[in-house]
């Protein structure tokens, strides 16, 4: 039983890897579309494009497609029943209903964009908009089929194309400002009526562009694995009557994140500037929530769709039990620094140019609050592989029915107190409320679906190490205050409050045996 927990920690890393390598290309990408965009309008039109697609894409491909694929496919995998053949008859489907809710999206993108952002209506922001939204809703095309290609790579274990794919996009956006950094004339910028909108629409076409080079990543690794697929006609086969049935409550429960986050950015659409705020913030606690909750999620719900399938439940429970640990292990202390040191962290890393103080304030308040929610992001990716392991996703859809609600209750009411606030509050909210749901729901599945004495023991120890670490960075907060504010100091007096943070959590977790360090070493050097 060995072997497997250490292939499932080694899959967590790999992807942890590759994915904090995206985020830190995610960093740049914001870093210059902040100092050269701001907070404006232009910044907003083009982010409400680009939520666009990735939201849509959460719930064909990721929280519905896949969460109903990979289950089926690993089973077909461990069985060695038509595994191939299926992925085939997924690729030609998924394919199809993509070019055409494509080619409708053209056609409604002015409505789709205010049912993003009704703050929208009857101002410049609107027009920018949709424009933008018709050229980079096509990347759904090519991401969707991507993460397909990525859930075969995952079921056979084969994690590195897949985790590396999604850096190709911010490489793209990067180079994209920095082309029109490069061949448009200062003067011809200064010219214009907003000098962002030319970034505006490099960013636009850049978004497409990184979706091909994403799916030619892993559309070769995949044929390198043994599974060229190729383009062909759908086919409605059993297999695809039963993915379907698995995949429509599934669209819901897999998307809850990004369901919350529009009804938030709708809030956030009638405050200027918050858009921005809240997609700045989002930014900066996607950082943990993809390194550890995303790479938990992609490795353990094929695992754990193998073990089921082989009558594993011990090893299944082992896994699921580890995986917890590891998320908290890394997500807690996170959580604990966004809520401690938000100004430090959204000042150093955004506030130039076209990015004021007034910017730093609010994004900051935001990260704060959603730093609130972050254990709770992590933990609905350990708890929801449960449900989808066993091709349950009617389950999580009624508790992201009762998150949704709460989610919007609460972001709607507070807005008519607190203003865009009110919208970060209710996503925290609404997360603890899925998890809670998911937490309870999961009594009826078994002794697999239950935590460990390892897991109970530890985890009251890790939040005991996260605090004391919260207090050592308050402490240093007011010693390298002075410098933070330097501009020429500030990026050196952050790393050195962050690797204060870093090395205080490991040295009180030590103290308090909230983890060893060694079983995670030793994992890491065995395959």
């Amino acid at each position: 039983m060995a072997a497997r927990p250490i292939r499932l920690i080694r899959g967590f890393a790999t992807v942890g890897i590759w994915t904090l390598g995206s985020r830190v290309m995610g960093f740049v990408r914001d870093i210059l579309i902040a100092a050269f965009m701001g907070a404006g309008p232009v910044a907003e039109a083009f982010l409400i494009a680009f939520s666009l697609p990735n939201m849509f894409r959460r719930f064909f491909a990721e929280g519905a497609f896949n969460t109903a694929f990979v289950p089926l496919f690993s089973k077909k995998l461990e069985s060695g029943e038509g595994a191939r053949e299926f992925a085939q008859d997924a690729f030609a489907g998924l394919a199809s209903i993509l070019i055409l809710l494509t080619l409708v999206a053209q056609l409604i993108m002015p409505w789709l964009v205010l049912a993003m952002a009704g703050g929208f209506a009857g101002d410049g922001r609107l027009d920018l908009a949709v424009e933008y939204g018709r050229i980079a809703f096509v990347y759904i095309l090519f991401i969707s089929l991507a993460a397909l290609f990525s859930g075969v790579l995952n079921a056979t274990g084969r994690f590195a194309a897949a985790a590396a794919a999604p850096i190709l996009l911010n490489i793209v956006l990067v180079g994209s400002i920095l082309w029109v950094q490069m061949t448009t004339p200062v003067g011809k910028l200064t010219t214009l009526a907003d000098p962002a909108v030319p970034y505006g629409r490099a960013l636009a076409w850049g978004v497409p562009l990184a979706g091909i080079a994403q799916l030619a990543l892993v559309w070769v690794a995949a044929g390198r694995a043994g599974f060229p697929l190729r383009p062909r006609l759908p086919r409605l086969t059993p297999d695809m009557k039963k993915l379907a049935v698995i995949a429509l409550p599934a669209m819901l429960a897999g998307g809850v994140v990004q369901v919350n986050l529009l009804v938030g950015r709708q809030v956030a659409s009638f405050f200027d500037g918050a858009i921005a705020w809240l997609s700045y913030a989002d930014r900066l606690y996607q950082l943990p929530l993809g390194v550890v909750g995303i790479a938990i999620g992609v490795v353990l719900l094929p695992d754990l769709s193998r073990r089921l399938r082989a009558g594993d439940s011990d090893g299944g429970r082992h896994a699921f039990s580890r995986a917890g640990e590891f998320a908290l292990a890394l997500t807690l202390p996170a959580a604990v620094a966004l809520i401690v040191i938000p100004v430090p962290l959204v000042s150093v890393l955004f506030q130039r140019g076209a990015f004021t103080a007034d910017d730093t304030a609010a994004t900051a308040l935001a990260l704060a609050v959603y730093g609130v929610g972050l254990p709770a992001f992590v933990l609905q990716k350990v708890l929801q592989p449960l449900y989808f392991a066993r091709e349950d996703t009617r389950s999580p859809f009624r508790f992201a029915v009762v998150a949704m609600v709460v989610n919007a209750v609460v972001a709607i009411g507070l807005a008519m107190v607190i203003g865009f606030l009110g919208a970060a509050i209710a996503t925290s909210v609404a997360a603890w409320v899925m998890v809670a749901l998911l937490s309870r729901g999961r009594r009826d599945l078994g002794e697999v679906a239950q935590f460990d004495d390892r897991f109970r023991t530890r985890i009251w120890r890790m939040v005991a190490a996260s605090l004391a670490m919260g207090l050592v960075l308050m402490g240093g907060e007011l010693i390298l205050g002075p410098f933070l504010g330097d501009p020429a100091l500030r990026y050196l007096a952050l790393a050195l409050l962050v690797a204060l943070g870093i090395f205080s959590y490991f040295g009180f977790a030590r103290l308090f045996g909230a983890f060893r360090m060694a079983d995670i070493v030793s994992a890491m050097r065995k395959s």
